[in-house]
């Protein structure tokens, strides 16, 4: 008998993607995509640009340096002729600003995170992981290959139960900064969990890096927990840093581990020179400007203080993330946009981006918003609030 045909006989095989669409739109979840300008009048609570550094002159400079010397493109992978001398600068100086052994600097945290949950575990394992985590933790853990067990947000006994009787290779992985409502991990506690159950706590710090800690060091250092025996850091480079890329911090045999293993390392082309040179640059303007996680964080609370002021259901920010709930999708939709009408660039965040299926307003605090504009933004947010938001 013949093959049987690869494509479908009649009509567009992916003709079924337009009624998936159409389902979509009448949920209020179809997404777009918004080119922006190089310059924009538009105020900027939107992006995760928090310390300000994305177009600092120290940084973008370095960027231009670092493309113009090593070339656009890494032109390979790191294990062959995409590693340079700015990526083992910027993992050193990483890992001693943050308070690890070691680190290793990938193309996204994103990559990141899945490079460290792949290779520290296996099936026959088993991750704890907490129901608020981010997509790229969800889907390292689904490719892990490793038994999953997600636990009710923010619960360390939830994770004691969870670790209790495992015999087999036990991780906790977690958020340092829930990246939907802004909320702290109770890392302190998880680390003693773990430490009692002989597992290992990988900590997720993309929205602490820069803005908690002394200095901006992140998450794990303000919880005394940085270089602990057992805890592994990711960071990304793409928030208070103002580039691109991540990086898994931890003891160096950790970072050997996934030198070897790490599909998400060894097959993929290594970070651009220009975003590891931007990323040095920004965390040397971190190191020398230490006020930045100062302001941040004070632009945070005066942006919740102001938005409960006016009634709104405002998450109280442990870092620099707020967010304010909507009472739907599409009332989430139609509120950003009219933000965005008004002058202010807000994020929206529906299902499934959000663990709990309720739609709000995502702002993102910065370290050089100045008082009349914190003011000016949460004016517009609650000049525009829909209905059964306050």
């Amino acid at each position: 008998m013949p093959d049987e045909p690869r494509v479908a006989p009649h009509g567009d095989p992916f003709a079924w993607t337009e009624g998936a669409r159409r389902t979509r739109e009448h949920a209020g979840l179809v997404r777009e995509l918004r080119p922006r300008a190089a310059e924009s009048a538009l105020l900027d609570l939107a992006g995760n640009d928090y310390l300000g550094l994305s177009r600092h002159p120290r940084v973008t400079e370095a960027a231009a340096a670092a493309a113009l010397r090593w070339g656009a493109g890494a032109t390979g992978s790191r294990l062959v002729t995409g590693s340079t001398g700015l990526h083992a600068e910027l993992e050193a100086e990483l890992a001693e600003f943050c308070g690890f052994e070691a680190a290793l600097v990938l193309s996204s945290g994103y990559a990141a995170n899945i490079a460290a949950l792949t290779a520290l575990t296996a099936r026959g394992g088993l991750l704890v992981s907490d129901a608020g985590n981010h997509a790229s933790l969800i889907d390292g853990c689904r490719l892990s290959r490793a038994e999953t067990a997600v636990v009710p947000h923010a619960d360390p006994e939830a994770v004691r139960k969870a670790l209790d009787g495992h015999g087999g290779r036990t991780l906790a992985v977690t958020d340092s900064v829930f990246s939907v409502d802004g909320d702290a991990a109770p890392l302190g506690a998880l680390a003693e969990v773990c430490r009692g159950h002989g597992a290992g706590l990988v900590v997720d710090d993309a929205h602490g890096l820069g803005v908690l800690g002394d200095g901006g060091r992140g998450a794990p250092h303000a919880a005394g927990i940085a270089g602990a025996t057992g805890v592994v850091a990711t960071v990304t480079l793409s928030k208070s840093l103002g580039s691109q890329g991540g990086a898994v911090l931890g003891p160096a045999h950790v970072i050997a581990q996934l030198i070897d293993t790490a599909r998400t390392f060894i097959f993929d082309t290594g970070l651009a020179p220009a975003a590891a040179g931007a990323a040095l640059a920004a965390l040397r303007c971190v190191r020398g400007e230490p006020e930045r996680p100062l302001r941040v964080r004070a632009a945070a609370a005066t942006l919740y203080d102001g938005l409960r002021a006016a009634g709104l259901q405002a998450s109280r920010p442990d870092a620099a993330v707020i967010s304010v709930r909507a009472p739907s999708p599409g009332d989430a939709v139609r509120w950003a946009a009219a933000c965005r009408d008004s002058g202010l660039h807000v994020g929206c965040f529906r299902p499934p981006s959000v663990p709990d299926g309720v739609s709000r307003l995502r702002l993102t605090a910065r370290a050089d918003l100045t008082g009349e504009q914190l003011e000016r933004a949460v004016h517009t947010i609650a000049e525009h609030a829909p209905d059964g938001a306050r």
